[in-house]
C-alpha cells in the first residue's frame, strides 16, 4: 500500500475543521475534506490571488521623451492597419504643425513602414548608444525593417521577438514627441500584451473592414485592450465602399456598415470611414502616402478627419488623467492631515473625506472627471 493510500485509508480518524464525509473503502473509511468558504472569505481569496498574479507583471514605464502613445491595431491582417497608421501619423502632423510625431513599427515578422515611408538604411547610434530614428515627411520612424534585409525572413521564437520589441521600445532616441503612433501586428498575442503592459498607452485605434470575418477578430482585439486597461478610442472602417471611377456607382464589396454595428455593440465610436480606392494603394506602394502626396483628395481628407477625432479624444483623456492625478494628490494630503490629527488611516474615497476644505475640492474634481468621461464616451459635435 502506497504512502498516500495509507494516509487516506485510516479507520477511525477524522480531520478537525474540515467537515469531512467518511466513505467506506476496502473495509476502512476514506476521509474526504470539503472546505466551504463564506462570501467574505471567497472575495478575500480572489483579491489575494489577484495580488499574487500582479506581482509578476512588468511595471509600466513611459518612453523617454514621448508624451502620448497611440496604438493602431487590428484583429486580422490585410485590413489596412499599416496604411492607416502611416496616414494617421502624417495627418496628426498636418493638422497641427507644432506637434512632433513619431511612427514605431512593432510588426516584427512583417514590417511595412520602411516601404510605405520610402526609407532605407540602418539607424545611426547616438552618444548614449541609442538608435536614432530615420526621418521622412517630417515623421521620425523606427522599424525592424531597418535592421534586417528587406527579403530576409525572421524565423524567431517568442523570446527573441520580445527582446527585439524591448529594444525598439527602450533603445531608441526619439527626442521630444507629442505623439508616437505604434503600428501593431495583427492578432492578440505576445507583442500586443508586451507593449500594453510595458508602456502606458493613451489610446488604441482598431482598424477593420466591414466584412463579418474581419469584425470577429476586431471584436477580440478591442476586448483585449479593455482587459489590459487601454482606452479604445474607436473603430476605423477601412475599405468601406468602392466607387467606380467611370460611372461613379458605389459598391460595398466587403459589406455595408459592419464596423458601425460592431461599434454599437462595444459602445464605441466610429472615428471615420476610408474608401477602397486605387490612389491609396498606389501611394502606399510608391512610398508617398496619400496624406502627403495628395492632401486635397477626398481620401486624404478622410484620414485628416480621423486624426481630428483622435486628437479630440486624446485631449479629454489627457485632462482626465491629470484630474485623476490631482485626486490622488488630494487623497494623500487628506491622509497626512488626518494622521497629523491622530486619526487612523482609512480609505480615502470621496465620501470619506472629513476635512471640509479637501472634501469640497475632491467633490469638484470628481464632478469634472465624470463630465470628461461622458464627453470622451460620446464627444460633442
Amino acid at each position: 500500500m502506497g504512502v498516500w493510500r495509507r494516509l487516506l485509508v485510516f479507520g477511525g480518524v477524522s480531520l478537525r475543521g474540515c467537515g469531512g464525509v467518511r466513505v467506506p473503502l476496502g473495509g476502512s473509511r476514506l476521509v474526504i475534506c470539503r472546505r466551504q468558504f463564506s462570501g467574505a472569505e471567497s472575495e478575500t481569496l480572489k483579491q489575494r490571488r489577484s495580488q499574487i498574479m500582479s506581482r509578476g507583471l512588468p511595471k509600466q514605464k513611459p518612453i523617454e521623451g514621448v508624451k502620448q502613445v497611440i496604438v493602431v491595431a487590428s484583429g486580422k491582417g490585410g485590413v489596412g492597419k499599416s496604411t492607416t497608421a502611416v496616414n494617421l501619423a502624417l495627418a496628426l502632423a498636418a493638422n497641427d504643425s507644432s506637434k512632433a510625431v513619431g511612427l514605431l513599427d512593432v510588426d516584427v515578422y512583417g514590417p511595412s513602414i520602411p516601404k510605405m515611408m520610402n526609407l532605407k538604411g540602418n539607424p545611426e547610434l547616438s552618444q548614449s548608444n541609442l538608435m536614432r530614428p530615420l526621418l521622412n515627411y517630417g515623421i521620425a520612424c523606427m522599424s525592424m525593417g531597418f535592421l534586417v534585409e528587406e527579403t530576409a525572413p525572421l524565423v524567431w521564437r517568442g523570446l527573441m521577438v520580445m527582446s527585439a520589441i524591448e529594444k525598439l521600445l527602450r533603445q531608441v532616441d526619439w527626442g521630444q514627441l507629442d505623439y508616437l503612433v505604434v503600428d501593431m501586428p495583427p492578432g492578440t498575442g505576445d507583442v500586443q500584451l508586451s507593449v500594453s503592459q510595458n508602456v502606458p498607452i493613451s489610446g488604441a485605434v482598431i482598424v477593420s473592414t466591414p466584412q463579418d470575418i474581419a469584425l470577429m477578430d476586431a471584436h477580440k482585439g478591442a476586448e483585449m485592450f479593455r482587459k489590459v486597461h487601454v482606452p479604445v478610442l474607436g473603430l476605423v472602417q477601412n475599405m468601406s465602399v468602392f466607387q467606380c471611377p467611370k460611372c461613379k456607382h458605389k459598391t460595398h464589396i466587403f459589406g455595408a456598415d459592419g464596423a458601425r454595428r460592431l461599434a454599437r455593440t462595444l459602445d464605441l465610436d466610429i472615428l471615420g470611414d476610408i474608401p477602397l480606392h486605387l490612389n491609396i494603394r498606389e501611394a502606399s506602394d510608391t512610398g508617398q502616402p496619400i496624406v502627403f502626396s495628395q492632401p486635397e483628395s477626398d481620401e486624404a481628407k478622410a484620414y485628416l478627419r480621423i486624426a481630428t477625432e483622435v486628437e479630440h479624444f486624446m485631449k479629454f483623456i489627457f485632462q482626465r488623467t491629470h484630474l485623476e492625478k490631482h485626486l490622488v494628490w488630494l487623497r494623500l494630503r487628506e491622509r497626512e492631515s488626518r494622521a497629523s490629527q491622530g486619526y487612523k488611516a482609512v480609505s480615502t474615497d470621496k465620501s470619506l473625506v472629513v476635512n471640509p476644505h479637501f472634501k469640497e475640492m475632491v467633490c469638484d474634481l470628481w464632478q469634472m472627471r465624470e463630465f470628461l468621461c461622458s464627453v470622451v464616451k460620446q464627444p460633442e459635435n
